[in-house]
């Protein structure tokens, strides 16, 4: 199995593209988020780097994790209750750790679904632009399991409790095509898209280097 990530870069921003759609670039494997975490550490030692914008290859911005080894409790998702606490503090936790400490600020280019942990990946960057093709859902339940990537503490700070907590419990689905009707609590996107995400997040990305001061990490709560 090839690389999970394509970085490209284009002067001071770089684009992180999870590419593996033929599984909609869902977090599977340990090395997988092993790829996830070394990119951030390279983002955050190079001072020239100003921008980084996260999104999917092909339909999806991410499915979240491996269906199948949930189900079936086998890979990164077997093993005994306690197995499976060290598994996401030492796996999938640091994606969001990694993330947090980025001193560049981090767009979430969201060109299609972001189901589970893809739509807590979103919530963990910064800002979130949705094309008119996105669904979100918070989608651990259905699967028997919580949302352990850090979902359950960033979801209430981008929607608010109330509209986590009905996404949470239901696993229900959103599209972003509907969030103008209940814009700005309940949308897990910041900006509508109505040129394309990456088109949209490359335009933020080119006001975002321009500008000096403190990184956003020190906005961060």
């Amino acid at each position: 199995m090839g690389p999970f990530l394509c970085v490209e870069r284009d002067g001071p921003i770089v684009t992180m593209t999870l590419s593996r759609p033929d599984e909609r670039n869902a977090i599977s494997t340990p090395q997988d988020i092993e790829e996830i975490r070394a990119f951030c550490a390279s983002m955050q030692s190079d001072p020239s780097v100003k921008a980084v914008i996260v999104t999917g290859a092909g339909s999806a911005f991410c499915a979240g994790g491996n269906v199948k080894d949930m189900r079936d409790r086998r890979g990164i998702f077997a093993g005994s209750p306690y197995d499976l606490r060290n598994r996401y503090r030492l796996g999938i936790q640091q994606i969001p750790l990694a993330l947090y400490e980025l001193e560049v600020p981090t767009i979430a280019a969201i060109n299609g679904p972001a189901i589970g942990a893809g739509l807590d990946l979103a919530c963990m960057c910064d800002v979130r632009i949705a094309s008119d093709s996105a669904v979100f859902a918070e989608s651990f339940v259905k699967l028997g399991i919580v949302p352990g990537d850090g979902g359950a503490w960033l979801l209430p700070r981008i929607v608010g409790n109330a509209r986590a907590s009905l996404l949470t419990l239901t696993g229900a689905r959103h599209r972003d095509a509907d969030r103008e009707q209940s814009r700005p609590c309940d949308a897990p996107c910041q900006a509508p898209a109505s040129r394309g995400a990456g088109h949209e997040a490359w335009t933020l990305a080119g006001t975002l280097r321009g500008l000096s001061g403190l990184g956003p990490s020190h906005g961060r709560s």
